[in-house]
């Protein structure tokens, strides 16, 4: 790998264990930025503009000559976005909208390499949620779990699994698509080392999207 320091901005634990398989060393550093006053209303392009407004706001806060890379998800229901929720009653709601029905999950990326140019990328998937019961949502809402996720719910969760059918990538819908990641980090100048191991599960998972197999398989 290059000498560049790679800073993740991003206080989410997901997107810092997600980072961790690609075996690259970073730091995280989080933005202080108002997401809300991105008011793109197409959600690709909403997503990108806020992970924008997070990198723009680590400028001048990076060590110099620093890759930093920043990302936003959303969950879309044609047009309208699904964002974290901000109460049981509203999570409930989602999770009711989105049940049986498909959606898209809009995950964008901003990658800012050490001359300052910038790199960006929105990974869009296609998913079908299974025809999960209301004592199942009760349920999955009590863990606490969905209250900081995008539409309410995480495609991993061991428990719910409220996912059917996912056409895309599956740590995209995490909020980190890897298989993009990798690829800003090398047009960055990064020669990325051997993936950390996967668990059996997340081999599962995640090789789902042929192009993230390819890194880290």
């Amino acid at each position: 790998m290059n000498g560049a320091k790679i800073i993740l901005g991003s206080g989410s634990p997901r997107r810092k264990a997600l980072l961790a398989k690609l075996g690259v060393a970073f730091e995280v550093m989080t933005a202080d930025v108002d997401e809300d006053s991105i008011t793109v209303a197409d959600p690709a392009e909403n997503v990108l503009e806020r992970a924008r407004l997070k990198a723009d706001a680590l400028k001048g806060h990076v060590p110099k000559g620093a890759i930093v890379i920043t990302s936003d998800t959303t969950v879309a229901d044609g047009t309208e976005m699904l964002n974290k929720p901000a109460d049981v009653d509203e999570a409930w709601q989602m999770l009711a909208q989105l049940r049986g029905r498909a959606h898209q999950v809009h995950t964008g990326l901003i990658c800012i390499d050490p001359t300052g140019t910038e790199h960006a990328v929105v990974s869009t998937s296609q998913l079908v949620m299974r025809n999960y019961t209301d004592k199942e949502i009760e349920a999955y809402i009590a863990t606490g779990d969905p209250m900081d996720k995008a539409g309410a719910y995480a495609i991993q969760s061991p428990g719910f699994r409220p996912v059917d059918y996912i056409e895309g990538c599956f740590t995209g819908v995490m909020g980190f698509p890897l298989c993009d990641v990798a690829d800003l980090l090398k047009a960055c100048g990064v020669t990325l080392p051997f993936p950390q191991k996967l668990t059996e599960q997340e081999q599962i998972d995640f090789f789902e999207c042929s192009r993230c197999k390819a890194h880290l398989g």
